[in-house]
């Protein structure tokens, strides 16, 4: 996790990085907003700023954008003045933190945007098998392709194998190619030199070279625009790239691991994935099997989970009652393990005897977590819910083809809690076209939901 603060360092934002780096956060330190977007051009890359409210965060995040540089920004403040921090939030600020700083407050927005605490925990033997594979290849140069579902975990493995590595000691860089936009993600990897674009004001380094020596994560893979598909094939074939109006290549000595949770040989077949660069990617393949499939992990995480969020909110750590085990074990977990921490998190904090009952554990909708068996008047439920479901395929007879679409797009939306990639997954279409419908629907004036907040927010499509 690599921080950098902006601003001058007082007493309080001083204790706040000595906090963040006894959370294993990298610090670096400038005091103006212009040395910021420096570093960053440098490639002194930070995967999250944390910035001082007196200061025009706006402009900053102008600035970087201007130069297609994607950081995530969260800014804090000594005197706590609510309208500086409302201010820094509508200028694009993901978080506020109030200072003197909280460690618990520090620790949580860290672990937000970095996997690095995260890991690779697991007892069932079908997760042994791909973890014995993992470790006879993580030595090699060998490119690496890890599949499976949204939340199995992924980029844990990913950090696994660059801790176990000859580049170990080096950078391990990661980018999310579904979080950032076609038009910025091109320079965010190769970087662009100055002049080569509007607001290209001087040269910016991109990941690949951040990532020189040692290992480069390329997650969500299957987003990439075609055409950038073809820049990144030349890139892993000949160790070089080419920075954005750029007149020579430049080298680079990177590993390249990859994630997807699509199909991606069904991909090439759909013509959105070259077939050459799988194969150049794909030197092994790592499958993650959902956490269904290996009902022997479960407890060990929610175990792992319960001791991490007690601590991380000051409260004492109670056992899984066997009751609430059995729940856990029985639950089909669509999530995967996202959504067993997410669980995990919210018992620790509802709880409240000497252990964790099950109906501590609730799913995101408040509903209680109930293995249960199918008894008869579950029956009673089902057929009511089968009448129900066959009176709602009524209404719907007489709309066309696109108003339904609509409805099961939108439908999905909130049931994600406006998570994109959840409901893109659930839908079978990729992040991109999702969003090019959700943008269509908000052109038409209609309420998309947010992400992760169930606030609908007229044109978010994002």
């Amino acid at each position: 996790m690599r921080l950098l603060v902006v601003g001058r360092l007082s007493g309080q934002l001083a204790s706040a990085v000595k906090m963040a780096m006894a959370h294993g956060a990298k610090v670096n330190h400038v005091e103006r907003i212009d040395q910021a977007t420096e570093q960053l051009r440098r490639g002194q890359g930070a995967d999250l700023l944390m910035v001082d409210y007196n200061l025009d965060i706006a402009a900053l995040i102008a600035a970087n954008e201007a130069e297609r540089i994607y950081v995530p920004v969260v800014a804090c403040g000594i005197d706590n003045d609510a309208t500086k921090a409302a201010a820094a939030i509508r200028a694009g600020a993901k978080e506020f933190i109030p200072l003197p700083p909280e460690a618990d407050l520090i620790a949580a927005v860290l672990s937000a945007v970095a996997d690095d605490d995260r890991p690779l925990i697991s007892a069932d033997p079908s997760m042994a098998a791909v973890i014995k594979l993992a470790d006879q290849v993580a030595r090699s140069e060998a490119s690496i392709l890890i599949t499976g579902e949204s939340g199995v975990g992924k980029e844990v493995m990913a950090r696994y194998l660059h801790s176990h590595s000859k580049r170990s000691d080096r950078a391990f860089i990661s980018v999310n190619c579904a979080a950032i936009p076609d038009n910025l993600l091109e320079s965010e990897l190769f970087g662009h030199e100055k002049g080569a674009f509007t607001g290209a004001v001087a040269r910016r380094i991109g990941k690949f070279e951040e990532a020189d020596g040692g290992t480069l994560l390329l997650d969500e893979i299957s987003e990439m625009d075609a055409r950038l598909q073809a820049k990144l094939l030349r890139a892993i074939q000949e160790r070089v790239i080419d920075r954005v109006g750029g007149t020579k290549p430049v080298p680079v000595n990177i590993r390249i691991i990859a994630t997807s949770n699509r199909d991606l040989a069904r991909a090439v077949s759909e013509g959105t994935f070259r077939e050459d660069l799988l194969y150049r990617l794909n030197v092994v393949n790592l499958r993650l099997p959902a956490l269904r499939e290996r009902p022997g992990d479960i407890s060990v995480l929610a175990d792992h989970f319960v001791k991490k969020y007690a601590a991380a909110n000051g409260v004492p750590v109670r056992p899984i009652g066997a009751e609430a085990r059995r729940a856990l074990i029985a639950h089909r977990w669509s999530g995967n393990v996202r959504e067993l921490e997410n669980a995990m998190h919210r018992a620790v904090l509802l709880a409240i005897g000497p252990e964790i009952d099950v109906e501590a554990i609730r799913l995101p909708d408040g509903q209680p977590l109930n293995a249960g068996t199918f008894d008869a008047g579950q029956a009673n439920v089902a057929a009511r819910a089968a009448q129900t479901a066959d009176a709602v395929s009524r209404a719907y007879v007489g709309q066309t083809v696109a108003q339904m679409e609509k409805t099961l797009i939108l439908d999905t939306l909130t049931h994600c809690l406006g998570n994109r990639t959840h409901a893109a997954n659930i839908l079978g279409i990729s992040i991109r076209t999702l969003r090019n419908k959700l943008n269509e629907y908000a052109d038409e004036g209609t309420q998309i939901i947010a992400p992760q907040t169930g606030i609908a927010a007229s044109g978010y499509a994002a």
